[in-house]
């Protein structure tokens, strides 16, 4: 039995080497033309992402900004291939918390565009999109809201959640360009500074109205 489990692994390794080997041969076979052309493919993409760059900066991404208005969040959604919208209450401590993360976020990951919206002055929309709890995060695809996060349920329901695990819940609804494992869920505590939010989040009292922030729990 052992022979036969040394066997299948030698034949692996085999395979393996003949394989590295195949490549190398490749790579060392590739004349003049073939490397020039790679060259001008590599420079050619590089263009395209710095042209691409600069339209993504002329439409608002690189910073967290604030849509004042209804027209701001349509000419927004329209404008950018994928948007993020932190619909918000002032003085929340959750909403708070995820400004600090998306304000990290949106220089992180200038292909996505990042905002916010008071959602108590924008009483069309929060009907229109059915928002009745706080703080939500609006995912939007080519003008179309694909999901949404309603609190912190996807972050573990817990107010110190990692920079990171937001990245990758974002990054698993394609809201940005993900530069790690999908599969692997990140762990940590927050490393923001969030000390004051969250003891004001602690001592913070739910106030029940036509817009709540999300405790956790279901509302009433």
């Amino acid at each position: 039995m052992d022979h036969q489990i040394a066997k299948q692994v030698e034949q692996v390794a085999k395979r393996v080497e003949e394989q590295i080997d195949s490549e190398l041969d490749r790579l060392n076979n590739l004349e003049i033309d073939d490397l020039s052309s790679l060259r001008q493919k590599r420079l050619q993409e590089m263009k395209l992402r710095s042209k691409k760059q600069m339209e993504w900066k002329a439409n608002g991404h690189g910073e967290y900004f604030a849509l004042y208005d209804q027209k701001a969040f349509f000419d927004a959604c329209k404008s950018s291939e994928r948007v993020v919208v932190h619909f918000y209450r002032n003085s929340s401590p959750r909403c708070e918390i995820f400004d600090m993360h998306l304000k990290v976020l949106c220089e992180k990951h200038i292909e996505t565009r990042f905002c916010k919206i008071d959602a108590e002055k924008s009483p069309f929309l929060c009907d229109r999109l059915a928002i009745k709890v706080l703080p939500v995060l609006l995912l939007l695809k080519d003008a179309i809201a694909i999901g949404r996060l309603t609190g912190f349920s996807e972050l573990d329901n817990r107010d110190d959640f990692s920079n990171d695990l937001l990245e990758w819940v974002l990054g698993n609804y394609d809201m940005i360009d993900y530069p790690g494992d999908k599969e692997t869920r990140p762990t940590g505590k927050n490393s923001l500074a969030i000390k004051d939010i969250l003891k004001a989040n602690a001592k913070k009292k739910t106030i029940r109205g036509k817009l709540d922030e999300d405790s956790g729990s279901d509302l009433e």
